[in-house]
């Protein structure tokens, strides 16, 4: 008798897979395989696993791709009409539900959730319905299925209505919005966003913090209604120590060092000039011109770092098919150029930034980093955060905002800082400048073991026993 259902027995969903195509001048496709923490997870469990990640096509190279039968092993692409995708990603995940996460709304003038606001929400529901059919179609009996991040928080409960057979985990990446900001959405697209993780047998989180809020705005939303037999998790993703260690000693590494080091410069008595790192997108959670504003504000009330000190800051545009982050990586820009007007010289660049992403020279910064500067508003987690300890060559002084995910793990031997107080951050910078070489060191090594406490492929696995042990029916 042929199966009534499919034959994988793991399945990831996410809206970006691990590859994407690019179609040339001729026609051909090109595929290039992407990285992060659930290619190396999933990676893990072997090519023989039966393993199966779905996702969405992006662009125009990914659509062709699926209309030509183009894939990869293990790869399922789906080609959801751009129109309806294009609302779904940037109308209510990016533009809604990030928002409400990352706490960024201008509250007097948005959110504003009108009629143009519910087509969105329908062309994101029809986007997760996508997801979940796929999933339904392709999982084995009994399968577990492991959905990724909040463009997919629907598609636990639509996945349990198709197959109660199945084993169900929700994953959140971001922050989760304290329940008084969460109420910001409508009523009832909070309810559904709830209900939706609530499909799953389990929910998990990268911080205690956040999963205690998702708690919190169970209560508060659903009240009587909330299921408290969805189990919630807390797996907080680490650095992949062996990876970056072996990747930042290859040649290309050491040529942008090089190439970083005549960018920085001498200070006027020859001796080395330190360097405040950081490396970000130009997402409007990482609060990139306030770190600009801090090392400003450094330069001005402590002159005696002028020409001693470069901030080496590398911001990679992001998600520019928005007008708010055309404008904040604009800003970027425009506050780096002013610095460096009022306080350069013939010999000293005061702010070097990057705005093309090159992740050999974010390696080359990472060991170069006397100093690094992460102060995000919000954050999930904040991998960069864990990645420059790990591969500093001399140790590094981890300036980190309390409001990132990693401040859990990494605040103790962190100089902490409130991400919204510039002042406060200068002097943080000021005094990370001063740690003497050995304590530099020691603290460089305690926030690198904390940093890769869960390493990826480790990380995936734990999640993937624990929603096979929830057991279905949640």
């Amino acid at each position: 008798m042929a199966p009534t259902h499919g034959t994988h027995p793991v399945l990831v969903a996410s809206n970006r897979g691990p590859v994407s195509y690019t179609k040339g001048e001729s026609g051909e496709l090109t595929a290039k395989r992407g990285g992060g923490g659930l290619v190396s997870g999933l990676s893990a469990i072997g090519p023989d696993a039966g393993a199966l990640w779905v996702c969405s096509a992006l662009g125009d190279g990914d659509r062709e791709a699926v209309r030509r039968g183009v894939s990869e092993d293990g790869v399922r692409m789906l080609d959801i009409d751009a129109d309806t995708h294009a609302a779904a990603y940037n109308g209510i995940a990016n533009s809604a539900l990030w928002f409400v996460h990352h706490m960024l709304y201008q509250t007097p003038l948005e959110p504003v959730f009108d009629a143009g606001f519910r087509r969105q929400w329908a062309a994101y529901e029809t986007y997760n319905q996508a997801f979940a059919e796929a999933l339904a179609e392709e999982a084995a009996d009994g399968a577990a299925v492991l959905v990724q991040d909040y463009h997919l928080t629907l598609v636990p409960r639509m996945l349990r209505e198709l197959r109660p057979d199945l084993r169900i985990g929700h994953f959140s990446h971001t922050p989760w919005a304290p329940a008084d900001y969460f109420r910001l959405l409508p009523d009832d697209i909070a309810a559904k966003v709830l209900h939706g993780i609530l499909g799953a047998d389990r929910a998990a989180f990268l911080t205690r913090r956040w999963a205690d809020a998702f708690t919190d705005c169970c209560r508060a939303v659903l009240g009587d209604d909330f299921d408290p037999d969805t189990r919630i998790g807390v797996h907080g993703l680490g650095a992949d120590a062996d990876f970056l260690r072996e990747r930042s000693h290859r040649e290309d590494v050491d040529e942008r060092m090089a190439a970083l080091r005549d960018q920085i410069g001498t200070a006027p008595d020859g001796s080395a000039r330190k360097t405040i790192v950081r490396v970000d997108r130009t997402e409007l959670s990482k609060n990139i011109v306030r770190g600009l504003l801090a090392y400003r504000e450094l330069l001005e009330d402590r002159p005696e770092w002028r020409e001693r000190v470069v901030h080496v800051a590398f911001a990679y545009p992001s998600r520019q098919d928005l007008a708010v982050y055309r404008d904040y990586t604009a800003e970027v820009q425009r506050v780096a150029d002013e610095i460096n007007s009022a306080y350069g010289t013939d010999g000293w660049t005061p702010v070097v930034l990057h705005v093309k992403d090159d992740f050999a020279r974010s390696l080359a910064a990472y060991r170069l980093a006397d100093v690094a500067l992460v102060n995000p508003i919000r954050d999930g987690m904040n991998l960069v955060a864990k990645e420059v300890p790990v591969v500093s060559d001399d140790g590094c002084v981890l300036v980190l905002s309390r409001e990132a995910g990693a401040y859990e793990e990494l605040g103790d031997d962190s100089v902490v800082v409130n991400p919204y107080d510039v002042s406060g951050t200068a002097e943080a910078l000021h005094e990370a400048l001063l740690v003497p070489a050995g304590e530099r060191a020691e603290r460089t090594k305690r926030l690198a073991a904390a940093a890769t406490a869960l390493p990826p492929a480790q990380w995936f696995l734990d999640q993937l026993q624990a929603v096979r042990s929830a057991g279905a029916g949640g």
